[in-house]
C-alpha cells in the first residue's frame, strides 16, 4: 500500500515538513539516508536559530526536531534513496534494499560541501574547521582565520568574515580567482584580506582544535602558518544523482523548483540546500520544509474535491 507522504532527507528541511504534515495526520514516513541528521550534524555550536538564545549544538537540534516529529506519528526508516519513478502514481522510491511508494513526495536531500579530503579537516570539524563562515565566523572574534578557495562563495565568506576576525587570508591554489570582478575588487580592496596563491593547504594542524595550517605551494615549498579557523568555500555538491533524468536539475546539479518549492511534476515538491544555492542556512531550511508540507495539504485538498 502507498504511503501517503514520503520524505526524502532528515535536515532542518526533511525535519520541518514532517512535523507539519505529521501533525494535520499525514502519516509521513521519512527515508532519512544511512547517516542521517544533513551538515548540522557536522556543526557545534548553532547560535543563530531563533529560539536558542544560549545556542545548540548542531546534532542535538537535529535530534529534537526528531524527536518533534516523531511525537506527531512521523515513521523513519534510515537507508539512502538510489532510484526514483516519478512518471507513475503513485510514485515508486527505491532504496538499496527496498521499495516503496507515495501519493505525494517531498525531496530534501540538501547537498554537501566540497572537502580537502584530508585526516585532518574530518577529525577538527567544528573544531576549527567549517564549512559555514555566515553561521561560524562570530566565534572568531579579533583572531585569525583563513578561507580556502577562489570563488564567489570564498570572496563572500571572506568579506563577511571581516566584520569579526582581525584577519583573513584565502588561500587559493591557483593564481587568479574565479569569483565575479565586482567581487574580487571588493575583496583584493579590503585592508583585512590577504590573498596566498599557488598554494594548497596539505594538512591542518593541531589536536583538539585548529591552530595551524601547512601549505604547499606549486614550488613544493613547506610553510606552517599559524591559525585560529579554518573555512572551506571550495563549493557545495546538492545531492541529487539519483534524480538525474527525472527532475529538471540546473548545470550544477541543484533542482531547477518554482515559487521556491514547486517542481514540474505534481505531487512532488523540494526543500532545502538541494535546490538552494544561496542561503544555505538551517532556518531557510527549516522555512522550505514548512512550505513544501504546506503545498502537500494543498495538494491534497485539490484531489479531494
Amino acid at each position: 500500500m502507498a504511503e501517503k507522504v514520503i520524505i526524502i532527507g532528515s535536515g532542518p528541511a526533511g525535519l520541518s515538513a514532517a512535523i507539519y504534515l505529521a501533525r494535520e495526520g499525514f502519516d509521513p514516513l521519512i527515508i532519512g539516508g544511512s547517516i542521517s541528521g544533513g551538515q548540522l550534524m557536522l556543526t557545534t555550536k548553532v547560535d543563530n536559530m531563533p529560539g536558542f538564545p544560549d545556542g545548540i549544538d548542531g546534532p542535538e537540534l537535529i535530534e529534537r526536531m526528531r524527536v518533534q516529529a516523531e511525537k506527531f506519528g512521523t515513521r523513519f526508516v534510515n537507508e539512502d534513496v538510489i532510484d526514483v519513478d516519478l512518471g507513475t502514481m503513485p510514485f515508486n522510491i527505491k532504496t538499496q534494499s527496498n521499495m516503496y511508494q507515495a501519493n505525494a513526495l517531498v525531496i530534501a536531500t540538501g547537498a554537501s560541501s566540497r572537502m580537502l579530503n584530508i585526516e585532518s579537516e574530518k577529525r577538527l570539524m567544528g573544531h576549527g574547521v567549517s564549512t559555514c563562515a555566515t553561521c561560524d565566523s562570530p566565534f572568531y572574534k579579533n583572531k585569525d582565520i583563513v578561507v580556502i578557495g577562489g570563488g564567489d562563495t570564498a570572496m563572500e565568506d571572506s568579506l563577511f568574515s571581516t566584520r569579526f576576525c582581525r584577519s583573513v587570508t584565502i588561500i587559493h591554489r591557483r593564481d587568479s580567482f574565479r569569483a565575479s570582478k565586482a567581487m574580487q575588487d571588493k575583496v583584493l580592496s579590503n585592508p583585512k584580506i590577504k590573498v596566498i596563491w599557488n598554494t594548497e593547504v596539505i594538512e591542518i594542524l593541531g589536536d583538539k582544535k585548529v591552530t595551524g595550517v601547512r601549505l604547499k605551494d606549486n614550488s613544493g615549498k613547506l610553510t606552517d602558518m599559524p591559525i585560529d579557523g579554518v573555512f572551506l568555500a571550495i563549493g557545495h555538491v546538492p545531492t541529487t544523482d539519483f534524480l538525474k533524468g527525472k527532475l529538471k536539475l540546473d548545470d550544477q546539479g541543484y533542482i531547477v523548483a518554482k515559487e521556491e518549492v514547486l517542481t514540474e511534476i505534481d505531487g512532488v515538491y523540494v526543500a532545502g540546500d538541494n535546490a538552494d544555492k544561496f542561503y544555505r542556512q538551517a532556518g531557510t531550511a527549516s522555512s522550505s520544509g514548512i512550505k513544501a508540507a504546506l503545498r502537500v495539504r494543498e495538494y491534497f485538498q485539490k484531489m479531494q474535491k
